[in-house]
């Protein structure tokens, strides 16, 4: 593998993340005979090898297959379809499948590929991680759909309970209505949107890592299966025509959840500081953040925070200088569709400021010791956030999870939570009960490198995972090693937040529906695992590990209840503990 991925790298131009691959990999066979987790290191160096993989495919795929396509159905070539279409198909490694395509497989990659195929059973047995892995541990009994994306359907209804086998399943997707067990061999985080969604929703929810076996799923369409979660194995067996999970799978999917939330209306005030949130002005993101100030060890630290309360977007749609924009949305509204809602959010992002808010904004962030981006192209960078959090509310992954839960969508109200951006080396989300197993004595968490994003949205690639004890939290236990191959940074400044009341609703999982946005763009960064002290460092990760437990248990301590919390470590090794939520 390492003599391969060498040949790779030399034969390929732009080849940092190759690179990258390659030293992860031969700091892995450094370890074998010396380290007992070498196994472990060594299956997340191959997921991240075999994403570059991936990722190198669809550049050809991108670049050649349109020439191909055009130049194989014009002329006198007589091209067969079916070699057209294979020409630069996309190969996805990712999902363990070896190249065969016509370009990549003159290339080293499919070798490499067909390599990793091979050792990829060897390091699973030798890491004791068997074929499964079971986000969402429901049993579950429906008919078998089999689709390449998840995101390509999460807008369908399937009429009878589903169980969906999706080749990609990036993290952010809505699960559809009907489904009731999700399979892939995608790698989403436990602790990513659709994760919590689905055991929100109670869908099962597993990743297989077995290609024969997943082609046995792929071969059941049509038919009527029973999928049991046992710890991490999974059983999925045919329901027996006359079984009572059979005629379950033949009645119609269960009701969708009828919940309410009350619209909340503008108190008067374009911005308050975090003394003055309050259940009528701001969600419970904000709050949450305030009610820990003064109630947590001293070297737990929390971001300074000022809002725009709920009913600040109304009240600006009707100062007069937006009356065209609010006659357009108003005229929106009643029809609005997942087809026209890309509209809508144009039109919200369009308002302009009332010279009212600009002003009450900047009092308050500046009491709040929180720079004012008052220069022009600042102010505008922060109002374009600003109102993108807005327009959010319009997210075709927020309309269709409102309309499954049965929310009225146009009482939704959303406030922005407006923090400090912390300078982030390490950013990690904790379920302090955990989601897996439900174990409500031992925490869950993922770290990434840099702000969060990598591990709640659309980044590929496993976070380093960890649990451990209440009782013994400074003795952590690592799960699994990171394969994302880049770290989210950004300079000093601002972050804007979605804070709506369609979050944080008992027994409702409305994360991550809507959009925060930071004001200075975000910077992709390869990340070198190979000299991070994190993955390389036993006595760093022990106590970075260890010290995020321990804070996550003292704020589920201040709650009295578990909790999901999102935080980071900055450069200088101090812990910021940005937000946090019931655990659902």
């Amino acid at each position: 593998v390492g003599l391969a991925l060498e040949g790779v790298c030399l034969s390929t131009s732009g080849n940092e993340e190759e690179v990258m691959c390659l030293k992860e990999w031969q700091a892995v066979l450094k370890m074998m005979g010396n380290d007992p987790g070498w196994a472990l290191r060594a299956k997340a160096g191959m997921d991240r090898i075999r994403l570059s993989l991936a990722s190198s495919s669809d550049r050809y795929n991108q670049r050649l297959q349109p020439t191909a396509q055009s130049l194989g159905t014009k002329g006198n070539l007589n091209v067969p379809g079916d070699a057209i279409a294979i020409f630069t198909e996309e190969a996805r490694p990712h999902l363990n499948r070896a190249p065969s395509l016509s370009v990549v497989r003159g290339t080293l990659a499919a070798p490499l590929s067909m390599m990793l195929n091979r050792l990829d059973p060897v390091l699973r047995e030798a890491a004791d991680l068997g074929s499964w892995q079971v986000i969402s541990p429901t049993t579950a009994v429906g008919h078998v759909e089999v689709v390449d994306e998840l995101a390509t359907v999460q807008n369908d209804r399937y009429p009878r309970p589903t169980v969906l086998i999706a080749g990609r399943v990036v993290g952010e997707e809505e699960i559809p209505e009907g489904v009731v067990a999700l399979i892939t061999m995608d790698m989403p985080d436990v602790l990513s949107h659709v994760s919590v969604r689905a055991r929100n929703e109670q869908v099962c929810f597993a990743t297989c890592f077995d290609q024969s076996l997943m082609e046995q799923l792929r071969a059941m369409q049509g038919q009527c299966v029973e999928v049991s979660p046992n710890g991490q194995d999974v059983r999925v067996t045919e329901a027996a025509a006359s079984s009572s999970a059979a005629a379950a799978a033949s009645e119609a999917p269960a009701a969708p959840l009828d919940l309410s939330i009350t619209r909340r209306e503008f108190g008067g005030a374009y911005a308050v500081g975090a003394s003055s949130f309050t259940e009528e002005n701001v969600g419970a993101k904000s709050r949450n953040v305030a009610e820990l100030v003064g109630r947590l060890p001293e070297d737990i630290y929390l971001p300074t925070c000022t809002a725009l309360p709920f009913g600040t977007f109304e009240a600006v749609l009707d100062d007069p200088i937006n009356a065209v924009v609010k006659s357009n949305l108003d005229g929106l509204v009643p029809y609005l569709t997942v087809d026209n809602l890309a509209i809508a959010r144009a039109v919200a992002k369009s308002v302009q400021p009332p010279r009212a808010l600009m002003k009450e904004l900047q009092q308050v962030m500046t009491a709040a010791g929180q720079p004012w981006p008052g220069q022009r192209e600042a102010w505008m960078k922060a109002w374009t956030a600003i109102t993108g959090v807005w327009a959010s509310k319009w997210n075709e992954r927020a309309f269709i999870s409102c309309r499954k839960a049965g929310i009225n969508h146009t009482d939704l109200c959303m406030a922005v939570l407006c923090q400090q951006v912390v300078p982030a080396e390490y950013a990690f989300v904790v379920h302090t009960t955990n989601p897996s197993t439900g174990n409500d004595q031992e925490i869950y968490a993922e770290v990434v490198k840099g702000l969060g994003e990598t591990l709640v949205g659309n980044y590929p690639g496993r976070a380093l995972s960890f649990s451990a004890l209440k009782s013994d939290v400074y003795n952590p236990k690592v799960l699994g090693f990171p394969s994302k191959n880049v770290g989210l940074y950004v300079p000093d400044s601002l972050i804007f937040r979605s804070d709506s009341n369609g979050e944080d609703l008992e027994g409702y999982a409305g994360a991550g529906l809507y959009d925060s946005i930071t004001l200075e763009a975000q910077k992709e960064v390869l990340v070198d695992y190979s000299t991070d002290p994190i993955v390389q460092d036993p006595v760093f990760q022990r106590d970075i590990l260890g010290r995020i437990a321990a804070a996550s248990l003292a704020i589920e301590n201040v709650y009295g209840s578990p909790q999901d919390i999102e935080g980071c470590i900055t450069r200088d090794g101090k812990l910021y503990v940005v937000q946090t939520r019931p655990q659902v």
